[in-house]
């Protein structure tokens, strides 16, 4: 299929989405919604952050937290108007050039593929962990087939699993939050309350200074991903508009409940400095310091239903964007192809490819497999940037033909989708002064770069192709 240079000026589906099914349920986007915001980031990655910014990772959290509320927000305005598979790949295209929609498009893809095969390990180190002597590599692809046959059979399906993954991590931590308040509160057995002794001790609110505050912050934003999946869902459900306008609406509140509740509640009751924190995790910490049995082996469960939820959210959302990007002319057609309303080869080589990076993680784990992990580091930024800059021209654009279609509008606006775009490009300036996160940005920054090149070149040939 032939594009042109200039955004397509129709807002009516594209074939891809009239080819899928619309079998998700309200209740299956809510929950895919839940479950994106409930991630590994948060069981695990948050250890480095409270060991680095001490109390102050609370801050850090809400900082980035209203950050990705006025991402979800802009997204939820432009997918509520026009419910697309492609999701902000679509939007990009259609607010700056086919360009812009191949780059945000395969970058997420490749971003969602390299998570398959990170989850996919961790998920297999933990069963590995009670059943010693068996191969990781075995448990990745009995996953890896568990999750290829719920992708590859009805979109409900897929929904089904996501509802209860979710489920789980909704009840999982909802109860760890109960605890920890009525261990704050002095009311459970066997625990006094701890005041604001650790909030202000061990070298106070700020214990290492702007620079722990500063790699708190940067460990915070990234530990936010996985909310795009829910307006990319939004295409197969009953009523897409309705749908991922309530969801994103829900989502966003949850944000400040589970993540920076979370925060609050583990640095009011376990030292920052605690060793636990980093080392095991941040949950297990709390829970083993409120003296609760088999701790460990309770937030392991935890986490490897966080794992499985993001493996299926991941295959997902990549066999999706991929169809949606060849649906568009952006990529090889067999990539594309739709059977019973799935798109059955995507869903097989997303997977194949996240399968790929776990191979690489035993073949080359000194160089290709680092580098691939660097690659992906800051990619969501990128793909933030592109819906903050899609959003601005959109709105803009909807405003005057079709403003019975903005259901959800962005707060503020333009102030606020401004300051969003001025904050994501403060974050770039931090990640340039920390080294870890410095080749993060550099490796992310040529994998951007390629595909804007190459995203650039299939533009012009489409423009100057007779009849595009």
């Amino acid at each position: 299929m032939s594009r042109t240079s200039a955004p397509p000026p129709s807002d009516a589906a594209h074939p891809t989405d009239s080819a899928l099914t619309h079998g998700l349920k309200q209740r299956h986007l809510s929950m895919i919604a839940l479950g994106g915001v409930i991630g590994a980031g948060l069981f695990v990655g948050s250890g480095a952050g409270i060991a680095a910014a001490g109390p102050s990772i609370v801050i850090a959290y809400g900082i980035s937290g209203l950050l990705v509320m006025f991402v979800m927000r802009m997204l939820g305005e432009m997918s509520a108007a026009n419910p697309a598979s492609g999701s902000f790949s679509v939007h990009a295209e259609r607010a700056i050039g086919p360009w812009a929609g191949f780059t945000a498009g395969w970058a997420f893809w490749v971003l969602l593929c390299v998570a398959v095969g990170l989850e996919g390990i961790g998920a297999a180190q933990i069963v590995t962990g009670w059943l010693p002597g068996t191969p990781e590599w075995a448990w990745v692809a009995l996953f890896m087939v568990v999750f290829l046959g719920t992708n590859l059979a009805a979109v409900k399906n897929f929904g089904e699993f996501e509802f209860w993954f979710a489920a789980l991590k909704v009840i999982a931590i909802t109860l760890f939050l109960v605890l920890g308040l009525l261990a704050i509160l002095g009311v459970l057995p066997g625990t006094d309350s701890p005041g604001t002794s650790n909030l202000t001790g061990e070298g106070g609110f700020l214990p290492n200074g702007s620079e722990g505050f500063i790699i708190g912050l940067l460990a915070s934003v990234f530990a936010y991903g996985g909310l795009e999946t829910v307006t990319i869902a939004a295409a197969e459900s009953e009523d897409p508009v309705r749908g991922v306008a309530k969801a994103v609406r829900t989502a966003m509140w949850r944000i400040a409940v589970f993540y920076v509740g979370s925060m609050a509640v583990i640095v009011a009751l376990v030292p920052w400095d605690d060793p636990k924190v980093a080392e095991v995790g941040p949950f297990y910490a709390m829970l083993d310091h409120l003296g609760i049995g088999g701790a460990a082996e309770i937030m392991n469960v935890v986490i490897l239903i966080a794992l499985l939820s993001a493996m299926n959210a991941n295959i997902y959302g990549a066999s999706r964007m991929a169809c949606s990007l060849v649906a568009r002319g952006q990529g090889p057609k067999r990539l594309g192809t739709v059977s019973s309303g799935v798109p059955r080869t995507a869903v097989l080589v997303s997977s194949l490819f996240g399968f790929l990076c776990v191979l690489l993680s035993y073949w080359r784990p000194d160089d290709v497999f680092p580098w691939l992990l660097n690659m992906i580091g800051a990619v969501i930024l990128v793909v933030w940037i592109f819906i903050a800059v899609s959003q601005l021209i959109l709105r803009s654009r909807l405003e005057r033909r079709a403003p019975e279609k903005l259901v959800v509008r962005m707060w503020l606006f333009p102030v606020l989708t401004i300051v969003a775009l001025l904050a994501m490009l403060g974050i770039f300036l931090l990640m340039l002064r920390q080294p870890d996160t410095r080749d993060q940005l550099l490796a992310t920054g040529a994998l951007t770069a390629v595909l804007v090149v190459v995203g650039l070149v299939r533009q012009k040939r489409a423009a100057r192709t007779p009849g595009a």
